[in-house]
């Protein structure tokens, strides 16, 4: 006989999702729209060949939106084997500046390597290099209620 489930049982768990081909970073591309950061909150470690983003993450994978109202959680986006990063329309020296992150693409190099870009609102980018794909997403806070109270939407 099986027992009946648990309240707890059926709770949300916090994300910890990893890419390794372009499949699995469409998942991830997804879950990462519309995440708002900012510019102090990215980071590049060349000698780590890392490149890692503090999120704060729109939940558009939550079930419970209509019952608790739309939410947020802070991530850590993670890029591993970075070569080489640029940026276009992420303006330098103004750490407080606010960027909202829309998509991520692959674009495949000599096997394994090839570029992602980082697409953000008003045509901006961050292009990693990269040796390999591997990113890792990974939810380190608890969610909180949108401050907008609103999901996110787009027109055209």
């Amino acid at each position: 006989m099986t027992d009946d489930a648990r309240f707890e049982d059926g709770r949300e768990a916090p994300l910890n999702l990893g890419a390794l081909d372009q499949e699995d970073l469409k998942v991830i591309s997804a879950l990462v729209q519309d995440a708002v950061f900012p510019a102090s909150e990215m980071a590049w470690r060349a000698r780590d060949r890392r490149f890692a983003l503090l999120l704060n993450r729109f939940r558009w994978e939550d079930r419970g939106r209509d019952r608790h109202g739309p939410e947020r959680v802070q991530s850590l986006l993670v890029i591993e084997n970075v070569l080489k990063v640029a940026s276009q329309g992420v303006p330098r020296g103004d750490a407080d500046t606010i960027l909202s992150l829309l998509a991520i693409d692959w674009q495949p190099g000599e096997a394994p390597g090839g570029v992602l870009e980082l697409q953000l609102a008003g045509d901006g980018a961050i292009r990693l290099e990269v040796e390999a794909l591997e990113v890792a997403l990974r939810d380190v806070t608890r969610p909180y209620r949108a401050p907008s109270r609103k999901a996110p939407t787009h027109d055209g």
